[in-house]
């Protein structure tokens, strides 16, 4: 290398590294690709308010609920880590196998850090009278197809564990897709459904108010806020698995900025305030970061697409 070259990549890097200590000089804005008030949201909401105090610099929550708005917006935005953005991984690794999205997961994204890693659970309304995941897989079996099963629409992170879990069980239940976890809730709550699939801090809500019972987790360990809920690796060894929250920046944010970005994350999971309230909701930190990060989602896309293709599953 030519010392000219060579000045100049040192250069570079000795000025992505002063970018780094100073950053952030100004606030710094947070995409939720979702509405207000969901597991999401209230999971951003909770590492903002800890940056915030960190930086010195106020982290903005902004909702941009509706399919693509968020990732797109993410897309386009300037390298310099002051647009970020928080999302579940199944909508992130998913909808591009489903639509045509004006972005590429593994190229227009850096994954920065995954925040928590959580579980689906399965509840059942008590008006179906199935009170263990046992008796459900033996009710599906004398009855194909009369369960109704309801989630937050086709493609949705709920619906694809659901498949997994009818493919592993050997079982036919019903799909009742809705245009949202919002109002697929509100189905089964009136007893539209005899069963309901979400995210585990979504089902805590039912169960303690005694509207459902969980059945089951769709990871390797038990639940604490979901007694008797059993893990879906027990019964189909090999077969557990989980979904996470992570934050991303757009490709091209420098390499150092990335790594202050990450740590900074990780402090403000550590913190009692924000691993407390993680767990309370059924969610556990992790600060997984970097090109471990970045090669589970890369494994997640590829995996979740070929249940998709497998599955023959269309968008709404």
């Amino acid at each position: 290398m030519a010392w000219g070259t060579l000045l100049a990549a040192c250069l570079g890097v000795s000025a992505h590294v002063a970018q780094a200590q100073d950053y952030p000089a100004k606030p710094v804005r947070l995409i939720v690709p979702f509405p207000p008030g969901g597991p999401l949201d209230l999971s951003g909401r909770l590492v903002a308010k800890d940056l915030t105090e960190r930086w010195g610099h106020t982290v903005i929550v902004e909702n941009k609920a509706g399919g693509t708005l968020g990732p797109e917006a993410l897309a386009k935005a300037t390298p310099d880590g002051y647009t970020l953005m928080i999302i579940s991984s199944t909508p992130l690794v998913t909808l591009p196998h489903l639509q045509p999205v004006p972005y590429d997961v593994l190229k227009s994204f850096v994954g920065v850090i995954q925040t928590v890693a959580l579980t689906y659970a399965f509840a059942a309304h008590p008006s179906s009278n199935i009170t263990s995941l046992e008796q459900l897989i033996d009710e599906a079996r004398k009855s194909p197809g009369k369960l109704n099963v309801g989630t937050g629409g086709i493609g949705a992170g709920q619906h694809l564990y659901l498949e997994l879990f009818k493919l592993a069980a050997g079982i036919d239940l019903t799909h009742v897709p809705y245009k949202g976890a919002g109002p697929a809730l509100q189905g089964f709550n009136g007893g539209e459904v005899h069963g309901f699939v979400d995210v585990t801090s979504a089902i805590i809500p039912i169960v303690r108010s005694g509207k459902g019972r969980a059945l089951m987790v769709t990871g390797k360990s038990p639940v604490p806020q979901l007694p008797g809920a059993v893990p879906f690796d027990t019964v189909f060894p090999g077969q557990g698995i989980t979904t996470w929250h992570g934050i991303f920046a757009p490709s091209g944010v420098p390499g150092p900025l990335l790594e202050k970005i990450a740590r900074d994350i990780r402090a403000a999971l550590d913190t009692p305030a924000v691993s407390g309230r993680f767990r309370d909701l059924g969610m556990e930190p992790t600060g997984l970061s970097g090109d471990a990060f970045n090669a589970v989602v890369k494994s997640d896309h590829e995996r979740w697409g070929e249940v998709i293709r497998r599955n023959n599953i269309k968008a709404q």
